[in-house]
């Protein structure tokens, strides 16, 4: 057993044995306890040491803001093979602590036992049976495990030789992480916990009244601390920096990433939590939970199902077995989609992005060329499709500026790669899809029919002409936004011609289709080339695969440039490399037009919430000045929201934007 320590250390002298025996304390072999000085001995009370032991400095006191300092020491323990860095305190282990490398500041403090079997993996290379609990698209996990690695083992088995190649790299990373000797890292407390085996243990994490942590690893950093609280029950698995289990979580065979929280009595069984999720009181079986999946409710299951940037209704409810051949079936909700309360679907499903489900849904349906929809099952459990409904509303919107600012992920390495736009060539590109499709619908429909069917979906005749525009108009507003925003940066950035301000970047990438990888955008093409480099071995490491996503990453206002530079040709008609000054004005004066008119949309969403039907229950004992004055001292004023506000102060100040780069502008 190496010594974690840099310092020197020396063996007890006879006195020093005499006073520790004194004490209480007992050795397997005196010689095999080495020490530092200066050596405190009488801070070392009823210890048994077994087998080779080494103790830092035992001077000054384990403390932590808001908490009671507690003299450095070991007292009450039974220590065995270990070794102890400076300031220290291990108290009252009933059992042992055994097979660790304890840095420095730590508390150790009335556990059972804890203890390092040797061959310990940590929760590494444990399988994960995600997305289908029949099995087949299992994810191992490892410490530096992302989103982006996980969604392309998951659901890339069709690229046999990429999935071949990234569960090897995740092999290597299992083996790599295999040790003898578990790992305390400094400033970690530990406090309260019956049974700890093959855990490690991150610097300053907190772990506080668990019930049992088997097999795992608790990663952190002082600047991402990561909590363990109270009755947690935790068997294979890792739990990212920055991270929060408690509330007497059950979890097994589960990831829960950075930032994420999980408690409430919340169990989770082959379960994948990444960046900034939240579980709380319900369950979770056979999921793939990408960034901001969002689950609060105790009547909620989330079985067999791929989400993210999510949020679940009380009692949302999946079924994944159709009493067949078993549990084989799965569901795909994409970015941005809600659940209402007691929404149910029966699997196989997918969900186009930023779309509601309503209802009791028990036949498949695939919308994913309709984002933005509402979806309510009828009485009958067809799904009824309301296209692009969502695409003016307050929500939405909301939705786009909230994610980032809720990102809780601070420490130095944030792994899932991440991108918050809720309109993109992702979402634009399905739009495009989308109302294609309704406009052939339109034509080819009789007018005697009153619903048709799309991919199990139901849509009524006399809306497939209205969510056709809707989704044209959003088409259009995005482009021309995009090359309003483009002149603006580039003007101001100091470019001369019109020209050069709307070229695109030699480097960029087309792709017409574009994938949301795991909470990450990019370009087909982007994401086959990185499969072809991983199946021929170019990328072999993991640390290789996280620098091209970050690379990727840095090339995507880039890539969106270049697509919708192309786009602008397609659908408005316009060469964007043979434009002229007129057009271009022509350009941002739609723009301020467009845009002014959608932001206003969405104030009047807004609004509704502060309407008369909002204001039930207010001012209850009195009369309807009471109710109006009830409602303001709760929820304020509509002009005093703070999302209305900068609505309102986006609108104010578009025209003035728009002025500018149009003064600017010259051949």
């Amino acid at each position: 057993m190496t010594d974690a320590s840099p310092r020197s250390h020396r063996s007890l002298r006879d006195d020093e044995i005499r006073q520790l025996k004194s004490q209480g304390c007992t050795a397997e072999d005196w010689r095999n306890v080495q020490v530092t000085e200066p050596v405190l001995a009488d801070r070392v009370w009823h210890v048994d040491f077994v087998g080779s032991v080494s103790i830092g400095s035992l001077a000054g006191e384990v403390t932590r803001p808001a908490a009671l300092a507690k003299p450095c020491g070991i007292y009450r323990a039974r220590i065995q093979d270990c070794t102890i860095g400076d300031n220290v305190r291990i108290a009252n282990v009933g059992g042992h602590l055994a097979g660790y490398h304890i840095g420095s500041n730590v508390l150790i403090e009335n556990v059972g036992v804890m203890e390092t079997r040797r061959g310990a993996r940590f929760g590494n290379g444990v399988e994960v049976v995600a997305l289908n609990e029949a099995g087949g698209r299992e994810v191992p996990l490892f410490n530096a495990l992302s989103s982006q690695f996980a969604y392309l083992v998951c659901v890339y088995r069709y690229q046999t030789d990429v999935v071949k190649r990234l569960m090897e790299m995740a092999r290597q990373a299992a083996a790599d992480a295999t040790k003898d000797f578990g790992t305390i890292g400094d400033g970690a407390w530990i406090t309260g916990v019956p049974k700890i085996v093959d855990v490690n243990v991150g610097p300053a994490a907190t772990i506080d009244s668990a019930q049992s942590l088997v097999n795992g690893a608790v990663l952190s950093h002082p600047d991402a601390v990561t909590t363990i609280g109270d009755g947690v029950i935790a068997k294979d698995f890792i739990v990212a920096e920055g991270a929060q289990v408690g509330g007497g979580a059950i979890v097994r065979s589960t990831f829960v990433g950075q930032g994420s929280r999980v408690g409430n009595q919340f169990s989770a069984e082959n379960a994948l939590f990444f960046a900034n999720c939240e579980a709380f009181h319900g369950e979770a079986c056979s999921v793939f939970a990408g960034p901001y999946t969002v689950t609060h409710h105790k009547s909620t299951l989330l079985i067999g199902g791929m989400f993210s940037f999510y949020n679940a209704g009380s009692g949302t409810n999946q079924s994944n077995h159709r009493y067949k051949l078993g549990p084989t079936h799965e569901g795909k909700v994409e970015r941005g989609s809600k659940t209402g309360s007691f929404a149910y679907m029966m699997w196989p499903c997918r969900v186009g992005p930023f779309s509601v489900v309503l209802g009791k849904h028990t036949r498949s349906f695939n919308t994913a060329d309709l984002p933005f929809s509402h979806l309510e099952a009828d009485s009958s459990g067809r799904c009824e499709v309301i296209p692009g409904h969502y695409i003016a509303t307050v929500g939405t919107l909301r939705d786009g500026a909230k994610w980032p600012k809720r990102d809780r992920r601070t420490g130095p390495v944030l792994r899932d790669v991440l991108c918050f736009e809720v309109f993109s060539p992702l979402t634009v590109g399905r739009m495009l899809r989308g109302a294609e499709l309704l406009n052939q619908l339109q034509e080819s429909t009789d007018r005697s029919v009153a619903s048709v069917n799309v991919s199990g979906a139901e849509i009524k005749r006399v809306l497939l002409r209205m969510g056709a525009k809707r989704y044209t108009a959003a088409v259009e507003r995005y482009l021309l936004e995009q090359v309003f925003n483009r002149l603006e940066k580039m003007l101001a950035g100091g470019a001369k011609r019109l020209k050069d301000a709307l070229a695109t970047d030699p480097k960029a990438m087309y792709s017409q289709d574009w994938i949301d990888w795991g909470g990450q955008l990019m370009p087909r093409d982007r994401l086959d080339q990185l499969c072809r480099a991983i199946a021929s071995g170019e990328i072999a490491s993991i640390d290789r695969l996280q620098q091209s996503l970050l690379d990727i990453r840095a090339a995507y206002d880039e890539d969106v440039w270049l697509w919708s530079h192309r786009q602008v040709k397609a659908s408005l008609g316009l060469n964007l490399d043979e434009i002229n000054v007129e057009q271009a004005r022509d350009c941002v004066s739609r723009y301020c037009e467009q845009q002014q008119k959608f932001l206003r949309l969405v104030l009047l969403d807004a609004e509704r919430e502060y309407d008369e039907g909002s204001r039930v229950g207010f001012g209850l004992d009195g009369d309807a000045p009471a109710a109006d004055a009830d409602f303001t001292a709760v929820r304020g004023k509509f002009e005093e929201n703070s999302f209305v506000k900068q609505l309102t102060a986006d609108i104010e100040s578009l025209p003035a934007r728009c002025e500018v780069v149009s003064k600017q502008l010259s051949d």
